[in-house]
């Protein structure tokens, strides 16, 4: 089964992520289109959460960003540092699939904050960050 939603501004109605949750596989993909806002990572962990409490854990997290949006505030990049303090230990490997210079410091510098595998793999290989997340190379 595959959850999927779309989280946008309730004043704007314009697309901010455009997620869906593999529950077979257990991963999350997350697509951000545009700055992310506050309010993103609440509504992201409604969606998750039950899904942990059910099965204990995600396979992994594909973030298919091909460049980065960004946040629109500080308050957005505090959200989302919370969500990945509060969601990171539950998360057993993270693919950041990005062109974004983001994505190698992802994977060097969040192995350090952060338990889950964290590998960067160009924009447009998602099937292979898959296939990664699902115990392939």
């Amino acid at each position: 089964m595959t959850v999927r939603g779309r989280l946008s501004p309730r004043s704007l109605g314009a697309l901010i992520i455009d997620f869906s949750l593999d529950t077979e596989h257990s991963i999350l993909h997350v697509r951000p289109e545009t700055a992310l806002e506050k309010e993103d990572f609440v509504k992201l962990a409604e969606v998750v959460d039950p899904h942990i409490e059910a099965t204990g854990d995600l396979a992994g997290l594909i973030l298919n960003a091909p460049s980065f949006p960004g946040w629109d505030s500080f308050g957005a990049m505090v959200n989302h540092f919370r969500f990945i303090r509060d969601h990171q230990k539950h998360v057993k490997k993270i693919a950041v699939v990005t062109d974004s210079h983001l994505g190698d410091v992802a994977e060097h510098l969040t192995s350090h904050f952060v338990s889950a595998e964290v590998r960067h793999f160009p924009a447009g290989q998602v099937e292979q960050a898959q296939q990664w997340i699902l115990g392939g190379s």
